[in-house]
C-alpha cells in the first residue's frame, strides 16, 4: 500500500514480530475505502481482506446506532427507564436506570463475565448494584441486553434484525451473529476461559457480532458523510451529535477505564477526548476484546478498522496505529 504506508507497515510489523496472529487493516474516507490489506494466518489459514472476525465490543456501536435510530423516530428517549421494558428490573434499587445510563456505562449494573453461565437476562436482573445510576462509570457489556430489550419492546423487532435492515444500504452486508460465517479463531480464548460456542449462543448485543473490515469501513465512511447533505445516512446529523456528547464528564471513572486512560463515554461511543498523544481529539469509535479497533476521525476525514484475533497483546500500542493513520504518511 502506498497510501497510509506507515500504518500498514505497523500492522505488518505486529504480525512479523509475533505480537498478533493476523491483522486486517483498512482506511476509509467519506468517498469509500482508501486502502485495505491483510497479514498473517490463523492455524495455517491466511488472512484476506474479506475474512470475517469476531468484532466483540464494536458490536456496542451497532446496537447504539439502532437505539439512536429509534430515538429519532420518537420510539425512545435517553430518559426512557429500563423498567418500562423489563418491569422486574431494579427490584430493591432506589434509583432509576435509563437508556442513557445503559449507553454510557453509568447504570451501576453489576458486570458478569463475558459468557455468564446464567445467561445475559439473568445477569441483567441480578440483585444489587455497583453504584447509583449516573454517579460513576464502569464499563458494562450486560447493560446492552437492556438496550436491546428497550429496542425490541418499542420498535417491535430485535436489535440484530434492525441492523440487518439498515446496514446493507451502507454496503455493510456481512454483519451476522452466526458463527457459521467462519470468523478467524480467537487464538487465546480457550486459555483465557472464554467458551466461544457458549458465547455465541448468547447473541450478545454488547459483544456478539461478526463482520468484515469492509462492513466497518462502509459504516465509517457513512458516518464521515453525515452532515454533508445526504438525506439517507445511518442517522441524522443531530442524532450523531447526541451520540457524541460526553455523558461521563467528571464523575468517577472506575476500572477497567479509569480517568487516566483519557476518554469519555458518549451514547455507546468511546470518545477519545482526553487521550494522550492523539493527533486530533474529536475521535470516536470502539475497540473489542480480541484486538479489534474501529475509529472515526472527523477532523482528519478518515475512519480505520483493525481486525485481529488475540485478546492478550503485550507490546501492541494501538495509539501508534492511530497516529500513523491520521498522519497519512
Amino acid at each position: 500500500m502506498t497510501a497510509y504506508a506507515a500504518a500498514f507497515d505497523w500492522a505488518r510489523r505486529q504480525v512479523d514480530q509475533g505480537r498478533l496472529p493476523t491483522a486486517v487493516l483498512g482506511v476509509a474516507t467519506p468517498d469509500g475505502v482508501a486502502a485495505l490489506d491483510a497479514f498473517g494466518a490463523t492455524d495455517g489459514r491466511r488472512a484476506t481482506v474479506d475474512d470475517p472476525y469476531w468484532l466483540f465490543s464494536i458490536t456496542k456501536v451497532l446496537t447504539g446506532l439502532t437505539a439512536a435510530r429509534a430515538i429519532e423516530r420518537g420510539q425512545l428517549t435517553t430518559e426512557t427507564p429500563l423498567s418500562s421494558a423489563i418491569p422486574e428490573f431494579g427490584a430493591g434499587r432506589d434509583d432509576v436506570v435509563r437508556l442513557g445510563h445503559l449507553a454510557s456505562h453509568t447504570s451501576g449494573i453489576r458486570e458478569p463475565s463475558l459468557d455468564p453461565a446464567e445467561g445475559l437476562r439473568a445477569a441483567l436482573l441480578a440483585p444489587g448494584r455497583d453504584f447509583a445510576a449516573g454517579t460513576a462509570s464502569r464499563y458494562s457489556t450486560v447493560a446492552f441486553d437492556g438496550i436491546a430489550e428497550l429496542v425490541r419492546q418499542r420498535t417491535g423487532r430485535t436489535w440484530d434484525a434492525d441492523i440487518a435492515a439498515w446496514a446493507p444500504a451502507l454496503g455493510a452486508t456481512g454483519l451476522t451473529l452466526d458463527p457459521a460465517a467462519d470468523p478467524h479463531r480467537v487464538v487465546d480464548a480457550e486459555r483465557l476461559g472464554l467458551d466461544m460456542r457458549g458465547f455465541a449462543s448468547h447473541r450478545n448485543p454488547g459483544a456478539g457480532m461478526i463482520g468484515t473490515a469492509g462492513d466497518l469501513l462502509a459504516l465509517g465512511s457513512a458516518l464521515l458523510r453525515i452532515g454533508r447533505g445526504e438525506r439517507d445516512g445511518v442517522v441524522q446529523p443531530a442524532t450523531l451529535a447526541m451520540m457524541l456528547r460526553p455523558l461521563t464528564g467528571d464523575i468517577a471513572r472506575l476500572e477497567p477505564y479509569p480517568a487516566q486512560r483519557g476518554q469519555d463515554w458518549g451514547f455507546t461511543f468511546n470518545l477519545r477526548t482526553r487521550a494522550p498523544g492523539l493527533i486530533d481529539r474529536d475521535v470516536f469509535g470502539h475497540g473489542g476484546w480480541a484486538g479489534t479497533e474501529f475509529w472515526v476521525h472527523p477532523t482528519a476525514g478518515v475512519a480505520y478498522v483493525l481486525l485481529t484475533n488475540q485478546a492478550e497483546r503485550p507490546g501492541v500500542d494501538a495509539d501508534e496505529l492511530d497516529n500513523a493513520v491520521v498522519s497519512g504518511v
